[in-house]
């Protein structure tokens, strides 16, 4: 928090923390970064940014107050996306910025800025990181970085944290026991937590790629069941859909043990069938699947817009779903870890892609699946990501009657 009054390191122009989750960098990130622009200017304006604002707001300002409680007081002008900090009769201006695409940059050119926090910057696009910096010409200027490991051909870890000290930067790497405020209890749930390359680079900090199989922790004596238990609750419905490549369905409804089961699968694949079907037929298969029922909702492939709008005019309940690729992997792997998703053996397609399931080695150093064996696997993905991570209260509810 304190390293810019430390004399061997006051002359850096800023500090770069990577490493584990829940190791404590944007905390001692943002207290650090507060504390230094209050200390060294007054009426200057600065940057802070996050992949999108509303997370900018939900892991940084938010808390601010709480964390600084009793030393700053802090007025939010949210119709600028701005916060005024004040020490005394010392006041700063912290605008609030987004960098989710090649587009963000726009919105930062043309400031003059003291300082830029940067609240996990992997997850940034290098035009806007550098926009942002270019932005930086006020003299005694830092620049301040925080982020989780990606992989090690991510622009940020080759031309920032390898070149940090020709940068003239401070870099620290944190793991969670530079946290005081977790138990052995709760770092040994973080372990279990993830697998494969998440383990690497969420628990032990590293910037490795990913290889080899995606869900590796996938366990067909554990996740796979002869008998389903009881279950209770709404039913959900995710679909990959495919032209000449399958269209998967998939159906799920949570045990009253806690975990959520899918429960069977459809599988069509129009190249080996030697026979591709109308949205109208497959509609009918849907029918056919769900015995006349209707579920709460299916989550349906963004891309598949004329299924979509075949399934509404039957009167079902369909939302696109969320297809944040890499964010969707992990968070199925999460569940999985967690024993929190299970799979009746009558989805054996489902069961065969999920080994068959690897990191695409030839990526050009981007994190992405081989496209095969996939659309079971995407299918999963879709309702983990639109259901399950997201506050079910989001999935629209089915109209009355329906």
């Amino acid at each position: 928090m304190t390293w810019w009054k430390q004399e061997r390191h006051s002359s850096r122009d800023g500090i770069i923390c990577d490493g584990s989750v829940r190791s404590g960098k944007t905390v001692s990130m943002a207290l650090g970064f507060v504390l230094w622009s209050m200390e060294t200017f007054q009426e200057h304006r600065f940057a802070l940014c996050g992949k999108t604002i509303e997370s900018l707001r939900r892991n940084v300002t938010a808390l601010l107050p709480q964390w600084l409680e009793g030393i700053c007081t802090f007025e939010e002008k949210r119709s600028e996306n701005r916060l005024v900090i004040t020490i005394g009769q010392r006041r700063n201006h912290y605008y609030l910025f987004g960098g989710k695409d090649e587009g963000s940059y726009a919105l930062i050119q043309g400031m003059t800025l003291s300082g830029v926090f940067f609240d996990e910057v992997a997850l940034m696009p290098r035009s806007f990181v550098e926009q942002a910096l270019a932005r930086c010409s006020v003299e005694g200027s830092k620049f301040w970085f925080n982020c989780n490991p990606e992989g090690p051909e991510h622009w940020f870890y080759k031309h920032w944290i390898c070149k940090a000290q020709e940068r003239n930067l401070l870099y620290l790497h944190f793991t969670m026991a530079d946290n005081p405020a977790l138990s052995p209890a709760i770092r040994k749930r973080y372990e279990r937590l993830y697998a494969g390359v998440f383990y690497q680079r969420y628990v032990q900090g590293l910037w490795v790629a990913a290889t080899g199989q995606i869900y590796d922790m996938f366990d067909p004596q554990r996740h796979v069941v002869e008998t389903l238990p009881e279950l209770a609750g709404e039913r959900y419905v995710s679909v990959d859909y495919g032209t000449q490549n399958p269209t998967v369905f998939l159906l799920w409804q949570q045990g009253t043990d806690g975990r959520w089961y899918c429960v069977k699968e459809y599988y069509w694949s129009g190249r080996a069938q030697m026979r591709q079907k109308t949205d109208g037929e497959y509609a009918d298969d849907m029918d056919a699947f769900l015995e006349g029922t209707r579920p709460r909702m299916v989550i349906a492939d963004p891309s598949a817009a004329s299924f979509i709008a075949q399934l509404r005019q039957r009167g079902y309940g369909v939302q696109g779903a969320d297809n944040q690729v890499l964010t969707g992997i992990r968070h199925v792997s999460e569940l999985l870890s967690g024993d929190k998703l299970r799979f009746s053996s009558a989805c054996v397609h489902t069961r065969r892609e999920f080994q068959a399931y690897v990191w695409d080695e030839d990526g050009g150093g981007q994190d992405r699946p081989v496209k095969e064996h996939d659309h079971c696997m995407d299918a999963v993905r879709y309702f983990v990501s639109t259901v399950l991570t997201r506050n079910q209260a989001r999935v629209r509810k089915r109209p009355r009657g329906i």
